[in-house]
């Protein structure tokens, strides 16, 4: 596939996994937050993007600096200074600063490069951490998506991201990814 292929697959997915969600949440009666950094707000445009939305997401927040993300989520210095603002820890600490924030039953955080600058060796283009959190659990993966796509730009990163976050609340919740009749 080129690349004008890959994006409308990964968008297509995006709109049935994310359909599979809003419908789940609506019939649970659930909410679902989420504190975004490199995503940069798509995660909620996704979910808004779908009709009956607004029973089941409370908000977003948009903390691209680690200032905004200590002042408003509760990160804190400590956990910056020792494993990066792009770290799993941090992609914790902001779902449960979302989920405390907004008193929601589900919270992601999302951190990450998304380039094409910022990369270094270590952490390159493409290292993304999401968390996705319940009250009693929690998932953290470290997407790596430098490894799973060759050379993504930017764009394709927040695309990814997004539906890996989709992906990681169906896989906590037990939703299938497939819209089926709930």
């Amino acid at each position: 596939m080129n690349f004008a292929e890959d994006n409308k697959v990964v968008t297509e997915t995006i709109d049935i996994v994310t359909g599979s969600v809003v419908k789940y949440m609506l019939k649970k009666s659930m909410t679902v937050t989420a504190a975004e950094s490199c995503t940069g707000g798509m995660f909620a445009e996704t979910i808004t993007s779908v009709s009956g939305a607004s029973g089941m997401f409370k908000g977003s927040v948009c903390c691209y600096s680690e200032e905004m993300k200590m002042k408003i989520l509760g990160v804190s210095a400590e956990t910056l200074e020792k494993y990066t603002v792009y770290s799993a820890e941090v992609a914790g600490e902001m779902s449960l600063g979302a989920m405390k924030l907004f008193e929601s039953d589900i919270a992601v955080g999302i951190t990450g490069i998304a380039g094409p600058g910022g990369g270094t060796d270590e952490k390159p283009v493409g290292t993304v951490y999401v968390s996705v959190r319940d009250k009693e659990r929690e998932l953290v993966r470290d997407l790596r998506l430098y490894d799973e796509y060759e050379d993504p730009d930017r764009g394709m990163i927040r695309k990814l991201t997004t539906l890996k976050a989709m992906q990681m609340i169906c896989e906590l919740c037990g939703i299938p990814e497939i819209e089926e009749s709930f």
